[in-house]
Order: structure tokens, then sequence, then C-alpha cells
């Protein structure tokens, strides 16, 4: 076997767990905005949320650079959205909007991860 089958690849793994946690937080804050959680006392928990889809996305974005990979490259324009939701606010319209924007580019590196690219 070659150096190179035998080198772990980080790049599907990130994805994956980037778009399970991006998905996570999406529900979460659909959730709020419907007034099925009243995120009064846990506000945090969307904010830890956030902080872990962004780093999990540029982990992934970094593996997919390492390793030349399309799955990990596939999530760099979701760096936009990620950088300007803080400065989105929290009207729902807006944050939803700039949140929403993300996912077509989450599926389509999951679907490249997924298919080994």
């Amino acid at each position: 076997m070659s150096d190179r089958r035998r080198r772990t690849r980080w790049t599907s793994p990130l994805v994956t767990a980037a778009a399970v946690s991006y998905v996570s937080n999406a529900a979460f804050g659909t959730a709020v905005a419907v007034g099925a959680v009243d995120n009064g006392r846990i506000r945090w928990v969307h904010h830890a949320l956030f902080i872990v889809t962004a780093s999990l996305t540029t982990a992934a974005v970094a593996a997919g650079a390492i390793e030349r990979r399309a799955a990990g490259l596939a999530l760099l324009p979701a760096a936009g959205p990620l950088i300007a939701l803080p400065y989105a606010g929290g009207r729902l319209r807006r944050h939803a909007a700039v949140a929403g924007s993300a996912a077509p580019v989450f599926a389509t590196a999951l679907v490249l991860a997924w298919r080994g690219l």
C-alpha cells in the first residue's frame, strides 16, 4: 500500500461534523423563532452551537486545503455568512436570511464528502 493510501483523511468527517452542527444550530434557532423553545435562560446554547459550527467549518476547510479535497474547499463560501452572522443582529428575517444562505454550501460539501471527493 502506498503512503498516500495509509494517511488518515480528516476532511470527510470534519465536513460531516460541520454540516451536522450547522443543521443543529438552524433547528434550534427555528425552534426558538416559532416559540417551541424558550431560550431566555439558555441563550448561550445557540451561541455555543454557532462557535462549534464556525470552528468545525474552519477545520474542514483547512483539512480540505491540506488534503486537496473538494469537499473541504467547497465549504469556503460558508465563511461569508458565518462571518456576517454576528453582525446581522437578532431580527428574525435578516438573521434567518444570512444563516440560511450557507445551507446550499453545507449541502454541497456534504455530498462531495460522502462521494469521497
